[in-house]
């Protein structure tokens, strides 16, 4: 005997046929919602302004012993390395794309800041 299980997704604003579901956060909740493609493109459009003026940010581990403090502190320095980068680069300033920030760099960014 064959089963055929569809799992079949709605949107949640018209539904529509969705695509799938969307995950987001704001303000230390995460959301969940099921969109059409066309309702996703809508939430993006609306989300872009904001979004390319954000700073990404990895989610942190729930469960951390000494290793995941360690590697807090490191992903807070890769975040201002990013910060430091784009900053850069909006100044015409040279800086590479990885590796070490050359000291000059990083003093003028915190000049400026």
């Amino acid at each position: 005997m064959a089963k055929r299980i569809v799992e079949s997704f709605i949107d949640d604003i018209d539904g529509s046929d969705a695509e799938g579901t969307t995950t987001f956060a704001l303000d230390d909740t995460n959301y969940e919602i099921d969109l059409s493609g066309s309702n996703r493109e809508k939430l993006e459009k609306a989300l872009a302004p904001f979004i390319t003026k954000a700073r990404a940010v990895r989610a942190e581990r729930t469960h951390r012993g000494r290793r995941g403090a360690a590697a807090s502190s490191r992903a807070m320095s890769r975040e201002k390395s990013t910060e430091i980068r784009r900053w850069a680069k909006a100044q015409g300033l040279p800086v590479s794309e990885r590796g070490r920030i050359a000291s000059t760099v990083v003093e003028q960014y915190e000049a400026a800041h």
